[in-house]
């Protein structure tokens, strides 16, 4: 017993040290809520067809990972002199997709998933049926992360809004502005407990310990007037 008791100490340390290699240089800059951007010049309204959010998530250690889409509800990217100057776009919670090829057990269902992440367990999309991203800042962005999205120009920072809280996160994104059209294109991660979005009753929950606290968001946003 003592022994069996030695090499699951052992595991779980080896899990946890895992773990901490899953953080990546792509990770946002949180902080606390700023004050947003004013809106100057041209506002430009988001194409929410051509316009989305992918995520990703994993079990702990970087095990098997789901992903998916949603869906860009409404937004507007505000321009002036050529540079993006302000925007905000809501997020349609109830929009959450699973792809099926990240569900590769026999014995799951994407299905299963879509319902259970939109579940009061995770994003309570009944309750919070929205989220939604306001920038406060756009500054441009001398050197690029590594695993920043390509043609990353500026750094966007914004109040993002999920389940009601609002955290303020930074992130280098690849902004292109042209004649009557915008958009911003990035990928970070962020930390789910920065939310309250937590699966368990509290950290020594089992169910909330197997499950990474990075979610990987990738954002697509296209403007026109």
């Amino acid at each position: 017993m003592k022994k069996l008791s030695v090499i699951a100490l052992v595991a779980v340390g080896l899990l946890s040290a895992s773990c901490n290699k899953d953080k990546s240089a792509d990770a946002a800059k949180t902080g606390t809520e700023q004050n947003v951007a004013e809106g100057k010049g041209e506002a430009l309204k988001a194409d929410v067809a051509a316009s989305k959010v992918n995520w990703k998530a994993f079990h702990k250690g970087g095990f098997a990972p789901r992903w998916g889409t949603l869906s860009i509800q409404s937004g507007e990217l505000n321009v002036d002199g050529g540079q993006l100057t302000a925007g905000n776009f809501v997020i349609d919670m109830a929009s959450l997709k699973v792809d099926p090829a990240s569900v590769t057990e026999k014995d799951k269902k994407p299905a299963d998933l879509e319902g259970h992440l939109k579940n009061p367990d995770f994003f309570d999309v009944t309750k919070f049926p929205t989220a939604d991203f306001k920038i406060t800042s756009v500054a441009d962005l001398a050197t690029a992360p590594a695993d920043a999205v390509a043609g990353a120009n500026k750094t966007v920072s914004g109040n993002l809004t999920l389940l009601g809280k609002t955290v303020n996160v930074s992130f280098p994104a690849k902004v292109d502005v042209a004649e009557g059209t915008a958009a911003v294109q990035a990928k970070f991660t962020v930390n789910r407990a920065d939310w309250g979005i937590k699966f368990g009753t509290d950290e020594t929950d089992p169910a909330e310990w197997m499950i990474s606290k990075d979610i990987e968001i990738s954002v697509d946003v296209k403007a026109t007037k």
